[in-house]
């Protein structure tokens, strides 16, 4: 659909303040700043976010945001950050549970002073309960949450494949969901919320298909044992491999079958292939080493199979799919970085293309001013 309006994102006039480094927060908080909100990362004193020194980590997860330098261990800093939660509409925070506290940040003394603040905790494993003090990282939460129950069992260290940080992506889509939900429950009420999330809960929360049979029995939602032949990746005669996504539906395994030549097996229901599985997979392995990706993929395209191709990342940015829709857009400026458009298209909005990254301590300056325009400033703390 075709945008010809200049309305700024739905979130303009809506002010975040982040004190969340490294990966969750920061990317909870791009997709605010993607629609439209006035991001503010306030920053540690010398090093900044510890993301900085990761590589282009920082500039992927920080772009259209301003930054602020405070330390937060200096009462005078601590008043200035009070003073700027006061003019926030979102406040997220992903300290140990109780640091915001000892800062003198809380919700209840920033929500005191501004009633309608939104304020996102997030933590490992929330804000109370036995491991609400326990360091960890994704691989932690992942492993409690079930997600790598089925690797081998075996002596000695078990490395799962390098997946993504499934607990941070997670847990910041439902960080900006629960800023989002707090800020339209404050325009009915006036007020606004505490919201404590946790990364092990979200990654539960995701997980909740595959615990239900856990949780209700065997007999209420557990699949039949066995493998989907339909549902996996194939190597096909030049070496690419296809990825057939047919999960339960007995009318795309029909026309693989006509698509393969495997007619004898179009009937079979899903028990039925679970129960055969590695023989139909073995079938299927064979038919599709005899021709090219690209002509079983006109095949199956043809007559409605589910099938795509499996790209590196390096293919990723030249499909024509990913060209078409503009997914991969360049920062505005004279940054020649690009970046991942966030994926919601919304129809009364036009696109707007953000800044690069802050540079550490940028935007001090002028948002000391912005706290109060006859207050001393020092200089910019910017990085060399």
């Amino acid at each position: 659909m075709t945008v010809t309006t200049s309305l700024p994102g739905p979130l303009a006039g809506t002010r975040v303040v982040t004190f969340a480094a490294i990966y969750q927060g920061p990317y909870a908080t791009t997709l605010l700043a993607d629609l439209g909100a006035d991001v503010i990362t306030v920053e540690r004193p010398g090093t900044g976010d510890i993301a900085r020194a990761q590589g282009g980590m920082f500039e992927a997860l920080n772009r259209g945001k301003r930054s602020i330098v405070l330390d937060l261990k200096d009462p005078a800093d601590q008043e200035t950050a009070r003073r700027l939660a006061g003019t926030a509409d979102v406040l997220v925070e992903a300290f140990r549970p109780g640091a915001m506290e000892r800062f003198g940040l809380g919700y209840p003394r920033l929500s005191a002073a501004n009633p309608g603040l939104v304020h996102v905790s997030l933590s490992g494993f929330g804000q109370d309960g036995p491991y609400r003090d326990r360091a960890g990282h994704d691989l932690m939460y992942q492993a409690a949450a079930g997600l790598l129950g089925g690797l081998p069992d075996r002596p000695g260290a078990v490395h799962p494949p390098p997946e993504l940080e499934a607990g941070a992506i997670v847990g910041a889509l439902y960080a900006a969901l629960g800023a989002l939900a707090g800020l339209l429950g404050r325009a009915v009420t006036g007020r606004g919320t505490h919201v404590d999330l946790s990364t092990h809960e979200a990654l539960l929360s995701v997980m909740s298909l595959r615990l239900d049979p856990v949780l209700n029995g065997p007999g209420d939602a557990a699949a039949a044992p066995g493998r989907e032949p339909g549902y996996g990746l194939y190597r096909c005669a030049d070496g690419r491999l296809i990825a057939l996504g047919i999960g339960f539906e007995d009318h795309f395994w029909a026309l693989l079958c006509r698509a393969t030549g495997l007619t004898a097996f179009a009937g079979l229901g899903q028990a039925e292939r679970l129960a055969r599985g590695d023989f139909l997979a073995g079938l299927l392995s064979d038919v599709l080493a005899t021709r090219p990706y690209a002509e079983w993929q006109e095949e199956f395209d043809r007559i409605g199979v589910p099938a795509g191709p499996v790209h590196r990342l390096s293919e990723v940015p030249a499909d024509p799919h990913v060209r078409a829709r503009e997914v991969i857009r360049t920062l505005r400026g004279h940054s020649p970085r690009r970046y991942v458009r966030q994926p919601l298209r919304l129809s009364a909005y036009a696109e707007h293309d953000p800044g690069p990254a802050p540079r550490l301590g940028e935007h001090t300056a002028s948002l000391l001013r912005e706290l109060d325009d006859t207050a001393p400033c020092p200089e910019e703390a910017v990085e060399p």
